[in-house]
């Protein structure tokens, strides 16, 4: 009987967050370093890292690709990316990092949850490696609140909170993905009907969802409600539902080895069939193709000896 072959390590630094606090900030020498030294494993962590480069060279993993870096570099690395930090022989780099309770954060200073999870699977949706002055006005946002927390001041945290809201919204506008979002946003605010019945999909979207609840829901006719939905949505209620339940699928799917068959039946299917073909549909792929695909990083984890340990 062959032998099972040994997962490789990897490392799971986990930070905590103080209380009322949505940002932890590694600061000063401590950073100043050799970075990779004695170490040949990637990790991951569970919160959004920020990183600024100062100065130094060497190079980053970042899931499955190498970049290197020499000053003036940022990184924005979701959590449970795997990824590490090499300084070259010989030199020390310095760098600095912001850790971001994205969703505890989000999840405050929006009124809606729809938009919240919106803006969190938008930060959430690669990883972004890039020099200052490509991005200078992300690069001068996370410059401030590092200064912010640096220094410390009389109201400093209200302040960092602040810079941070518009450094999020920023990331998230980078990571759009295609026109049809950009029209979306530009078209203004969301009726209050359409945000209910967005959130109503949200909570539920595991039930068995008829557009008739919807137009309860919001208190108008069915009829009425699949005109006005349709037209703003560019999709009808049912459509809606079946993608934000495929969208779900795609999370458990790149983040857990549950099988296909329980995840389907907790994404609202209630036949595998049903699933499949739906998902094939929106996807293009089938589930167990998607799961296999490269940029679901987070299904990587999965193929590691994962070894627990606190934040640097």
């Amino acid at each position: 009987m062959a032998k099972k072959r040994k997962k490789p390590k990897i490392e799971f630094r986990y930070y905590q967050m103080s209380e009322g606090s949505p940002i932890l900030a590694l600061l000063g020498q401590k950073w100043v370093q050799t970075y990779g030294s004695g170490v040949d494993y990637l990790h991951f962590h569970n919160y959004l890292e920020i990183g600024y480069c100062y100065g130094g060279q060497g190079h980053m993993i970042l899931g499955e690709d190498k970049v290197f870096f020499n000053g003036g570099e940022l990184t924005v690395i979701p959590p449970n990316y795997a990824h590490t930090t090499n300084s070259d022989v010989g030199t020390v780099s310095k760098w600095e990092y912001l850790f971001i309770d994205v969703e505890g954060f989000m999840k405050k200073i929006l009124d809606s949850p729809v938009k919240a999870e919106k803006m969190i699977q938008r930060i959430y949706s690669r990883v972004l490696f890039f020099q200052e002055e490509e991005y200078p006005s992300i690069a001068d946002k996370v410059l401030k609140i590092l200064n912010i927390m640096r220094n410390g001041e009389e109201f400093y945290l209200e302040e960092a909170k602040g810079v941070l809201g518009a450094l999020l919204a920023e990331i998230a506008r980078m990571n759009r993905q295609s026109e049809e979002d950009r029209v979306e946003e530009e078209t203004g605010k969301v009726t209050n009907m359409i945000t209910r019945a967005l959130d109503y999909v949200s909570y539920y979207y595991m039930e068995d969802i008829r557009v008739e609840d919807l137009a309860k829901y919001c208190h108008i006719s069915e009829t009425h409600f699949r005109r006005v939905f349709t037209s703003y949505m560019k999709v009808s209620p049912l459509e809606y539902v079946n993608t934000v339940r495929i969208q779900t699928a795609c999370e458990l799917l790149k983040k857990t080895d549950e099988p296909v068959a329980d995840i389907a039946h907790k994404c609202g299917f209630t036949t595998n069939s049903t699933f499949n073909r739906n998902f094939k549909h929106l996807m293009g792929v089938t589930p167990v193709e998607w799961r296999k695909r490269p940029e679901n990083y987070e299904q990587q984890l999965l193929n590691f000896n994962i070894h627990s340990e606190k934040g640097w």
